[in-house]
């Protein structure tokens, strides 16, 4: 079977690449967005799908615009069963949607309709749900509301972190996307529409989402620094400084401390206390500094604490 593929993040070139090993596809060409300038204009940085894609020489295409009359004349001559998308980045004109000889299949990390939109796996960390999944579905023009192929579910524990989850999240679709092909071609699949009233969406995530207080509770602290992980991290600001919180974790209740001061040093770490239980920040980083351990907070920043 013929495939063009559309992705831009790490995940989907593990996608990307697990098909291209598949003997039984035909790669014809790779879409992705168009390589951005880092360190203020000084190195081009390409996707990691383009990346994946120039190492075993697929014709990739980054356009600027989508509708554009020359990317869609290039387009309109592959010959492809399939067009494959995975967190591309961009919305997916119908005439392309149209393109492909049997269908457009969009890869999306959750269990649809929960958490259409950008940030699924956060969101779902954010909130602290026990389960989510890939949904396979046929996709339409409006954003992640294409009738459902097939769900595959796995359960969410509480030592995933974005990049974790995220990991299990794409082996499940490598696992399961070249049957889910098979079927298709051999018509032997159901769509389901899914229910307007049971979704929900989620937004792209902010630099400005990193901050935490600490009148929240312990687990909603903890969930944001699983979902943001990878970016943008979480920090708290002390005396006017904004500190990021590197590692940590929950402990007991709010009386662990055995002192009136709010931040506490033990052989545990950097303990604070929240509205119910502590958190132990094992790792920080101040601005513009490496990050260090709480031993070392404690050896050169332990007055700056001292409430």
């Amino acid at each position: 079977m013929n495939i063009l593929f559309a992705g831009t993040p790490e995940p989907s070139a593990k996608l990307l690449q697990s098909l291209v090993k598949n003997n039984n596809i035909n790669m014809v060409g790779v879409i992705t967005k168009p390589d951005i300038a880092q360190n203020r204009g000084k190195k081009i940085q390409q996707s990691q799908v383009s990346f994946a894609a120039s190492e075993v020489n697929l014709p990739i295409y980054k356009p600027d615009n989508l509708n554009s009359i020359e990317f869609k004349q290039i387009l309109l001559q592959l010959d492809f069963d399939f067009l494959i998308v995975a967190a591309y980045g961009k919305i997916i004109p119908d005439w392309m949607l149209e393109s492909p000889k049997i269908m457009s299949i969009n890869v999306h990390y959750s269990l649809l309709p929960k958490y259409r939109g950008a940030s699924p796996i956060q969101s779902c960390l954010l909130n602290g749900d026990k389960k989510t999944g890939i949904t396979f579905i046929k996709m339409s023009n409006k954003l992640d509301e294409g009738e459902c192929i097939q769900k595959y579910e796995i359960e969410v524990h509480p030592d995933h972190n974005k990049i974790t989850l995220e990991d299990e999240l794409c082996n499940l679709a490598i696992e399961n996307i070249y049957r889910l092909l098979c079927d298709i071609t051999q018509k032997n699949f159901s769509l389901l529409k899914q229910d307007n009233n049971e979704s929900s969406y989620c937004k792209k995530i902010d630099k400005k989402d990193s901050m935490i207080n600490f009148t929240m509770s312990s687990g909603e602290i903890y969930n944001k620094f699983r979902a943001f992980y990878e970016w943008p991290g979480i920090s708290f600001e002390h005396k006017g400084i904004t500190i990021k919180i590197k590692e940590m974790y929950v402990i007991g209740d709010n009386n662990f401390n055995t002192n009136d001061n709010f931040f506490n040093f033990t052989n545990l770490g950097l303990i604070i206390k929240t509205i119910d239980k502590n958190i132990v920040i094992t790792h920080l980083q101040f601005p513009n500094k490496n990050i260090i351990t709480s031993k070392d907070a404690f050896n050169a920043y332990k007055e700056f604490f001292d409430v």
